[in-house]
């Protein structure tokens, strides 16, 4: 299946959404990088808003994932997530921004958080992942 284009008022539409969700965690700021809207916490970064970037195609955003995450995801659901590039070596995960609803989009970046947040930080709120018992 072909990538199409994505369209400006649908790009807009996906920033304000990730802008809002980005917003609701403790010391979230955001700026250019790379030429895209970038969500940092202090100096790390939580996510990357990815529109069309290189003519890839993507209306998505890019999230650090914690080990194991991105090979579950891309292999299960390809056609919402991918391994971007340049940072898809240390285990980021792309996310098609149109695939996801905002209870998706939050949990991951939940995740992303936990993992890019320095340990005195609280947790925005926002529930941890259950843990499995070990056995």
């Amino acid at each position: 299946m072909a990538k199409r284009t994505p369209l400006k008022h649908d790009a807009d539409e996906h920033l304000q959404r990730l802008r809002r969700l980005c917003g609701s965690f403790p010391e979230v700021s955001e700026r250019l990088s790379h030429g895209e809207p970038t969500f940092f916490i202090r100096k790390r970064v939580l996510a990357m808003f990815d529109n069309n970037h290189h003519n890839d195609g993507h209306l998505a955003v890019w999230l650090p994932m914690p080990p194991g995450f991105q090979e579950m995801l891309v292999s299960t659901w390809p056609e919402k997530y991918f391994r971007p590039p340049y940072v898809g070596v240390s285990g980021w995960v792309g996310v098609e921004l149109p695939l996801v609803d905002d209870d998706e989009l939050a949990d991951h970046l939940a995740e992303s958080y936990k993992l890019t947040a320095p340990k005195a930080l609280p947790s925005g709120g926002r529930k941890a992942a259950p843990r499995r018992k070990a056995k």
